[in-house]
């Protein structure tokens, strides 16, 4: 995230703590919309910090917290110091203000308006920008910042999209000397790269992706090699063939760390040269890939022998996943079309993928599938349809497939760093759930008419599942797999392995993707550098531990953009519908409402309590439901109540609803 440059004003004057006996803790600050500072510390008691404490800190920032007394069953705390601010660059409106122009940030957590000092000629109200705080001293005034870059018109698609990235710090053009760099690597291109790799351009290649998709990171190729054996290869775009340590191409590599998926755009991680040309295992063309080889029983799916190495590929089609399922369900209809078109493969692709499905099942991985939504904008970037997107065979075939590459890579690894004694390698982990969290779901999930066995304060993943396939098909369905997944740890990157929970796999890493991730980009050098026996340096873990750290950071800023883009259009998709009526369902419940959500659309809003005025209602925290204090009428999570959209507020990405009596 951004920095202040220690040259410069500094962002805050760290005020001298007065010498007395009050307990001082450390920590993330967050920040609520009253506005309130809240420090959550280790043992998951909070400190509440009133607007009046908050001394100039922001959402997210590094703070010490000074505790100052009660506030009911709470401690609260004034912030004396600000450590490290999670960023100095906002994006917001500009806003007539006299005869000048002020600055008011998009996040409403930034509870000032910000003062500005030169304005470009440009400026304008009405128009967004990128600002960076420049200097606050004073609680009581505003900030002072400078206007960085003039987005655009506030409420134009482009202007909008841009203003989501631009706050999270992300950016679409590439430095001159990146760009620079890729065209160079795609003009040395040439056949002289092949002669050390395994040939697999004779073999059946092909790649499933979405329709929509430019960078094919996988290919699978299929070979039969005798009556009960197959030779199954995932083979995975060289990036690191191109993008080499110490290159201006990698350094912008990390520093994204990941490719951005907005409801309409891709943000690379590479320039395209690269991603969408180059490295992307197209149809018809000679690319280099990484190979991770199997030989495989075709009637259990066991592997006989395995092979990771450099390979030579030339996919023979590219698939889409709707055109590959198709394929699939082409057999009965028109054998000479299923069998042209490479349905034999794709059916014995998918059925030692459902045979890795159910061990892994049976192993405790937890099938988490949620639904998502893709939409359909017209020319002006509007949102004219919203729909779910549909699981299809195809897309857990390969999901199978891509799984067993990064557990087998993951498990190489392992072996040969246990071997060695020495050296380090980038795992994805994820640990165990939490007591408390599992305690609060086995509640929410009873109030729901469905039971999770905890035993002696935890949870296996098989039971995890008993649950889930307990509740398919029951209209709470949706909600208790979004508060499992949430009540779940956060998956990570990290240099010391303790196995992936969810997956209920010992030995996990990312292999398959490193167009558009940068922690595979890591693996396929470490995983070369063990085939080539090549030597370990001693600050290696050192370096892996800093490098996982920063992505697995990066991860969530990328996820929060993405999320606020698709939030974004559905606010604006339900703005051409209020006043309409939709059955919605109980998503949630609060002191001050009740949240619902329209099915179709995913779209979630809050109805106020205030504006329930038939009772008095209050919450019932422990039932997870609201109840009328006269008629006794009960409003419960997961009931269906029929609702009109009243509101649809695009700055703050709300939907307001009342319920229709």
């Amino acid at each position: 995230m951004d920095k202040v440059q220690s040259k410069k004003k500094p962002f805050f004057k760290n005020q001298k703590s007065k010498q007395n006996s009050h307990k001082t803790v450390a920590g993330i600050i967050r920040i609520s919309s009253k506005p309130m500072g809240f420090l959550v510390l280790n043992d998951e008691e909070e400190v509440v910090i009133f607007e009046e404490n908050l001394n100039c800190s922001l959402d997210k920032d590094e703070v010490e917290v000074e505790v100052i007394g009660k506030d009911r069953d709470r401690k609260k705390g004034k912030v004396i110091k600000i450590i490290k601010r999670y960023k100095t660059r906002f994006v917001g409106t500009l806003e007539k203000y006299g005869n000048g122009l002020m600055f008011a940030p998009d996040d409403w957590r930034f509870y000032k308006n910000v003062d500005l000092s030169v304005l470009p000629k440009e400026a304008r109200a009405g128009l967004k920008a990128l600002v960076e705080i420049k200097e606050w001293a004073n609680q009581n005034l505003n900030p002072k910042g400078e206007i960085i870059k003039i987005i655009g018109e506030k409420g134009v698609h482009e202007t909008e999209m841009q203003s989501i990235l631009l706050d999270k710090g992300i950016v679409y053009d590439f430095p001159i000397e990146v760009e620079k760099e890729a065209m160079q690597e795609a003009e040395k291109y040439s056949s002289e790269y092949f002669s050390a790799r395994r040939d697999f351009r004779g073999i059946t290649t092909f790649t499933i992706d979405p329709v929509d998709a430019k960078d094919f990171d996988d290919a699978l190729s299929y070979e039969d090699l005798r009556g009960d054996v197959l030779r199954v290869g995932v083979h995975i775009a060289d990036v690191s063939h191109f993008v080499r340590l110490g290159t201006a191409l990698d350094r912008e590599a990390r520093k994204r760390a990941f490719s951005t998926y907005l409801v309409d755009r891709t943000i690379p991680m590479l320039p395209e040269v690269l991603s969408n040309d180059l490295c992307s295992l197209k149809p018809n063309v000679d690319r280099l890939a990484f190979g991770a080889v199997f030989d495989i029983d075709k009637s259990t799916g066991k592997i006989l022998d395995k092979w990771f190495g450099k390979t030579i590929i030339n996919s023979n089609k590219r698939f889409s996943y709707e055109e590959a399922q198709e394929t699939l369900e082409l057999r009965d209809k028109n054998y000479e079309l299923w069998k042209g078109n490479y349905g034999k493969e794709l059916e014995e692709l998918n059925r030692l993928a459902n045979i890795y499905r159910e061990e892994n099942k049976k192993n405790g991985a937890i099938e988490f599938e949620t639904e998502e939504v893709k939409f359909e904008l017209d020319s002006q970037g509007k949102p004219i349809k919203i729909y779910k997107k549909a699981r299809l065979d195809t897309m857990k075939m390969i999901e199978e497939w891509m799984l067993l590459a990064n557990r087998e890579v993951a498990y190489f690894i392992s072996q040969r760093l246990k071997k060695r004694g020495s050296g380090a390698s980038l795992f994805r982990i994820h640990d165990l759930p939490k007591m408390e969290k599992l305690e609060d779901l086995a509640i929410f999930v009873r109030a729901l008419g469905h039971e999770l066995n905890i035993k002696n304060g935890s949870i296996s993943a098989k039971d995890m599942n008993v649950m889930l396939s307990s509740i398919e098909g029951h209209a709470s369905e949706s909600l208790i797999k979004t508060a499992a997944v949430r009540s779940m740890a956060k998956a990570v990157y990290s240099t010391k392995n303790i196995g992936h929970f969810g997956l209920a796999f010992e030995y996990y890493t990312h292999f398959t993707s490193p167009i558009r991730r940068y922690a595979d980009l890591i693996i396929h050098r470490i995983l070369e550098n063990h085939l080539n026996n090549g030597p370990t340096s001693k600050d290696e873990f050192e370096s892996f531990s800093k490098i996982a750290l920063e992505v697995s950071e990066k991860e969530i800023v990328i996820a929060e953009a993405e999320r606020e883009s698709i939030k974004y259009k559905q606010v604006e998709y339900m703005q051409s519908k209020i006043g309409q009526e939709f059955e919605c369902t109980i998503s949630g419940v609060t002191e001050w409402g009740m949240y619902v959500e329209d099915p179709e659309t995913k779209s979630e809003g809050l109805i106020r309590l205030k504006d329930m005025t038939d009772d008095y209602f209050a919450l019932d925290e422990k039932n997870y439901c609201v109840i009328g204090q006269k008629t006794k009428k009960k409003y419960s999570l997961g009931d269906k109540v029929k609702t009109k959209l009243v509101t649809a507020d695009l700055d703050r990405k709300t939907l307001d609803f009342k319920l229709v009596v």
